[in-house]
Formats: C-alpha cells, sequence, structure tokens
C-alpha cells in the first residue's frame, strides 16, 4: 500500500515539474522586423552573396577570397566576433535575389556584402532596401546598382569613369581615331559601360561617326564569326568589348585567328586568370582598366593585405581580392562608429564614409554611395597582367 502511495506521490510531482517548466519556458522570437539584426551572444553576422559557380564563379572566388582573409585578420568588433554567411547566387539573377532573402530573413545578418556582376547587385537592391539591411559591393560599376537606394553601397568606381579611362587611352596613348564597340546585351555591365565609353570617345575625337559600329551578341554565345566578319571589313583603330573574361577571351581568340590585328580593350572582368588561360597569346597587349594593382599599392593597408594574402594564398592578389577586402573593412568601420550592430545604424555610418584608407585607395563615399577614387590599366604581357598606370578623377 504504501508502494502504491509512494509511486502516485513521484508521479504527482512529475506532473507538477513538467508544469512548472511548460509555465516558465521563453516565448518563441518574433520575426525579424525590418532594419533589424540579432546577434547571437558574440557573434555579429556579415552575409556574402557572390556568384561561387556559374559564368561568373572565377570573379566571385577572387572576391571571396579577399573578404575571407579580412575577416581573418580582422574578426572582432564591438567585442563580439564577426561570423561571414557565405551563399551562392549562382551567377543568377533570381538566386541573387534568393540569396539576399535568405540572408535577411534566416540568417539575420546586420550587413551583407557583393555582388560581383552589376546585374547581380541590381537584383538584390529592392530587397535590400525594403527590408533596410545595408549592402556594399565590391565591384558593381552600373550606376543603376545604387541609384535610388539609400542601403546599397560600393567601394569601387563606376561605369561613367571606367568609360572615360578607357576611351581617354584609345585616343591619347593608341592614337585610335575609330572604334567598334561589342556587347553582351543580357549584361548590364556590358552594355553600360560600352555606352560610357561611346560618349566619351566621340566626346574626345568630336567625330559623331568615330564609333564605326555597335554589335551584339547574346549571353552563352560561343562563336563571334559575325561579329568578327563585319569588324574585319570596318578595320577600326580600337575594339571595345567589355563583358564576362570567358567571352572576351574566345572572341580575341577567334579574332586572331580571322587575322584581325586592332587592339582589343575591356574592363575590370577581364582581369582573371581565366582570361589568359583562356586566350593564351591570343591576348598578347590586351589592356584593360580595373581598380588596383599590387605595383601600384596606394596606401598603408595594401602592405598587411599583399603580405598576408601572398601567405595565405601563395600568389599575387588581384583587385577583386583587393575590393573584397576593402568592402568588409568598411563594414566594419561603419558597425564600430555606429557602436551598434544593427543595419539601420550601420547604414547611416557607411554614408558618412570619408577619407577610408582602403587596400584600393583612399575611398569615400559619395552621396549616392558611390566611391570616389582612380582607376589603373593594365596590360597582358608574356602571359600576366602588367601595369601601365593609374588614372585619377577629375
Amino acid at each position: 500500500m504504501v508502494n502504491k502511495r509512494m509511486r502516485l506521490l513521484a508521479w504527482a510531482l512529475i506532473g507538477l515539474l513538467v508544469l512548472t517548466t511548460v509555465g516558465c519556458a521563453q516565448k518563441p522570437a518574433e520575426p525579424q522586423k525590418p532594419g533589424e539584426s540579432q546577434a547571437e551572444g558574440d557573434v555579429i553576422k556579415i552575409g556574402v552573396f557572390e556568384p561561387m559557380t556559374g559564368d561568373s564563379a572565377a570573379g566571385g572566388q577572387m572576391t571571396w577570397e579577399g573578404i575571407e582573409l579580412a575577416n581573418k585578420l580582422h574578426n572582432e568588433v564591438l567585442g563580439k566576433k564577426v561570423e561571414l554567411v557565405l551563399v551562392d547566387n549562382k551567377t543568377d539573377k533570381n538566386e541573387a535575389a534568393n540569396a539576399v532573402i535568405r540572408l535577411i530573413e534566416k540568417e539575420k545578418v546586420s550587413a551583407i556584402i557583393g555582388s560581383y556582376g552589376s546585374s547581380l547587385s541590381m537584383a538584390a537592391g529592392p530587397i535590400v532596401l525594403e527590408k533596410k539591411v545595408p549592402a556594399v559591393g565590391c565591384s558593381p560599376t552600373n550606376p543603376l546598382v545604387t541609384k535610388d537606394n539609400p542601403y546599397y553601397f560600393r567601394v569601387c568606381f563606376i561605369d561613367p569613369f571606367q568609360g572615360s579611362v578607357m576611351a581617354k587611352y584609345a585616343y591619347e596613348d593608341l592614337g585610335a581615331k575609330t572604334a567598334v564597340i561589342v556587347r553582351n546585351v543580357a549584361d548590364a555591365y556590358s552594355v553600360g559601360l560600352n555606352n560610357y565609353f561611346k560618349e566619351a570617345f566621340i566626346k574626345l575625337t568630336g567625330d559623331e561617326k568615330s564609333i564605326l559600329a555597335e554589335l551584339d551578341y547574346q549571353q552563352g554565345d560561343q562563336d563571334f564569326t559575325a561579329q568578327l566578319t563585319s569588324i574585319k571589313k570596318l578595320n577600326p583603330d580600337v575594339i571595345f568589348a567589355p563583358g564576362p573574361y570567358n567571352d572576351g577571351a574566345l572572341m580575341i581568340k577567334q579574332a586572331r585567328g580571322l587575322g584581325i590585328t586592332a587592339p582589343f580593350m575591356g574592363g575590370d572582368t577581364w582581369e582573371a586568370p581565366e582570361f589568359i588561360q583562356i586566350g593564351g597569346k591570343d591576348v598578347e597587349g590586351v589592356t584593360l582598366s580595373t581598380h588596383y594593382s599590387v605595383d601600384a599599392a596606394p596606401t598603408e593597408a595594401a602592405k598587411e593585405f599583399v603580405d598576408a594574402y601572398k601567405e595565405k594564398f601563395n600568389k599575387e592578389p588581384n583587385a577583386f581580392a583587393a575590393l573584397g577586402y576593402d568592402a568588409y573593412m568598411v563594414i566594419l568601420d561603419a558597425i564600430e562608429r555606429a557602436n551598434s550592430y544593427e543595419p539601420t545604424a550601420i547604414r547611416d555610418e557607411l554614408a558618412k564614409t570619408v577619407g577610408f584608407k582602403g587596400v584600393t585607395g583612399t575611398i569615400t563615399l559619395d552621396e549616392n554611395g558611390d566611391a570616389t577614387k582612380s582607376a589603373v590599366i593594365l596590360q597582358v604581357q608574356d602571359g600576366v597582367f602588367k601595369y601601365l598606370t593609374t588614372v585619377e578623377p577629375d
């Protein structure tokens, strides 16, 4: 009988304990509101959406190397550890949008870095604006990336400047009086940069007919015979064809095979080892504009970056790694100045960035969130990118 009473008492105590535990349980966390983030314990999350696969994978991977290195060297702010959350946008606009939604809604990041590729950044723009989480682009140069979006910034120059730099180089250094433009019509970067080159080149030559033709191709094309046949007949002084590095390398190989000897010029997307691997000897002498060269390191921060990059990756750093490093450091600087990991507070301090000493130069963000800084011109010589000159903004 006693044993039976003891068993009943034990069950009663267990039931009371369960009810007490349930009653004292915390309520589920409320969904994140726009402009809020949740630091988990002593961790602040920074999201990254870059093309780790797809046509722009090389650019995304180079950028990630710089971001990862910056985090390794500077992984704490406001007494909290900084954790990177990388999501592959797969070189796809829809995937880019989905990646940013995941970073904000699931990962609860305080800020976002990305993306290589202006079109991918533009796909994410409306989302960061709506959710009020700041994004800092490393290399998306199309002006539309930051236009009317107070939550998008970038540490690179923009295409109007890059286009004018290459037009000036063609006219003054190469003595070009005529040019043909070739563009990937599905790529906002390619279309935009070509437009700015055209405007600047016509202004320099004073001749509306100095652009002999504007030739288009589609995303994924690998045969440029039709465009190159037209170019051969027109015989321009220079050919300006910025776009994906693989497109450019294939086009130049095919051009040389057809006997076209005119100089090819491109933009910063051509600065990838794959460009030289694909193009081989045919891309010798090609010139391109970009953001950084190890041979023209402009700040003290650049030395730390170069030494650490060589030690970690056993190779020379490139512009995209340098820009990734700078984007991370600019965000860290804004968090420190804001004394907060809340997205809106970080955004407000990013907008005040003036004279930040980055790896790629001194960075001041203007009223549009764009960096005012110099450009570098490189040339392929003996199978590597060689520094030619630096061009300052007017």
